[in-house]
């Protein structure tokens, strides 16, 4: 039984039987909790720049605008419905009203222009969030082996102190668990906000292409009539 609770031990109590801190854990952890301290602050870092976005975002959407400045191209008024969307914060309107200025040249060229460029906005931070998800396990695997290493380097060593060589082992294992530990609690965190940025990123998607369907059937309609 005791046997069996030794490594928790190792890992969260002193020699002298006090509570590790979060400084000596890290100090425990080995050389490989810098590279995973700076992935965990960039991970944090550009998770809260994100979700921030999208909170100020979302903020900004105005549907009922959007809506509104489709009826005015409906209407056959293109440029109330500009007027209505350059005062607007609202993506989809932005959109809109860039389509509209456009529409001369080639209304569907420049919606798929302003489109992207919204895109790229809400696709930013995403590739960086990945490789942070991605890198976190790995450099924990990566303390793993490097604990391990120190841990049979120990065993296989002659002679000596057996409390020293004791020591050595313990550590090695407690270097290897604190650092797989803290790669997998950073790869676990960063999928939340990871996977809320992708919704949110596919949801924006899918309003723009309702915007662009719904401004398609419209313009087209007004073409069929002026044609008969």
């Amino acid at each position: 039984m005791i046997t069996a609770h030794l490594p928790l031990a190792i890992l969260l109590t002193n020699s002298d039987g006090s509570p590790m801190t979060t400084m000596e854990l890290f100090k425990h952890g080995g050389p490989i909790m810098w590279p995973i301290l700076v992935v965990s602050f960039l991970l944090i870092t550009v998770a809260v720049e994100r979700v921030l976005f999208i909170v100020r975002e979302n903020g900004r959407r105005q549907p009922e605008l959007v809506d509104k400045m489709l009826q005015s191209v409906e209407a056959g008024d293109t440029d109330g419905a500009v007027e209505m969307g350059k005062k607007s914060q609202d993506y989809v309107a932005r959109i809109l009203v860039y389509a509209l200025t456009h529409k001369e040249h080639s209304l569907g060229n420049a919606f798929t222009r302003a489109a992207n460029q919204e895109m790229q906005r809400f696709g930013q931070g995403l590739p960086t969030l990945d490789t942070c998800i991605t890198a976190a396990p790995l450099l924990g695997l990566l303390g793993t082996v490097t604990g391990m290493m120190g841990t049979f380097a120990a065993l296989n060593s002659g002679g000596g102190d057996i409390g020293s060589a004791a020591t050595k082992i313990t550590g090695g294992v407690a270097e290897a668990l604190i650092a797989t530990m803290c790669g997998l609690a950073i790869a676990i965190m960063g999928l939340l906000p990871f996977n809320y940025l992708n919704a949110r990123e596919a949801e924006a998607r899918h309003e723009i292409e309702d915007a662009s369907n719904s401004l398609e059937i419209i313009v087209n309609k007004s073409e069929g009539t002026k044609a008969h």
